[in-house]
């Protein structure tokens, strides 16, 4: 069987997924992906991924995340994987895969508490660094427990913003 191609050729699979990611079979009804390559500004950034994180979409999320690291000022990168980490540890983790998923969590809070230090992420673009790396590393504490529950993505998403009150 030929694989699938993208319109450049390369190889990437045609097949639906959910909304954690998995692939599923031909003609079954998955999740819209992600387009790929989407420039957008942090503030519109943050808004998408929130809005997939709350809907239970992690792995999409994710893809918005990756976009923002791969087309934004390098001195964001940190910034940018670190929160796609965080997606990414929460997608394992809701697929049941505790050691991925909190491994991915610290490193991703890691990554984005050295930003905290280095960057005006919360300032810029109203992120609460230190909330989101908390939350991270508390699921993963969590995950990893014995008799452990395998997490809801949506239930357990992350606030990126400080809520308002």
């Amino acid at each position: 069987m030929d694989r699938d191609r993208d319109q450049e050729g390369r190889a990437r699979s045609a097949r639906p997924r959910d909304g954690l990611g998995r692939p599923l079979p031909y003609g079954a009804a998955g999740v819209a992906r992600q387009p790929e390559g989407v420039a957008r500004d942090p503030a519109e950034t943050v808004r998408e991924a929130q809005r997939l994180l709350d809907a239970g979409m992690p792995f999409h999320a994710h893809e918005v995340f990756e976009d923002a690291w791969k087309s934004g000022p390098g001195a964001e990168r940190d910034l940018w994987q670190g929160l796609a980490q965080l997606a990414v540890g929460l997608t394992h983790a809701a697929r049941g895969n505790a050691t991925g998923g909190a491994r991915l969590l610290r490193r991703g809070a890691g990554r984005i508490e050295e930003y905290g230090t280095r960057g005006p992420a919360a300032e810029t673009y109203g992120i609460d660094v230190a909330g989101v790396a908390r939350w991270a590393r508390g699921l993963a504490g969590r995950v990893e427990a014995d008799g452990a529950e395998v997490p809801a993505a949506a239930a357990e998403a992350p606030r990126l913003r400080p809520v308002k009150r």
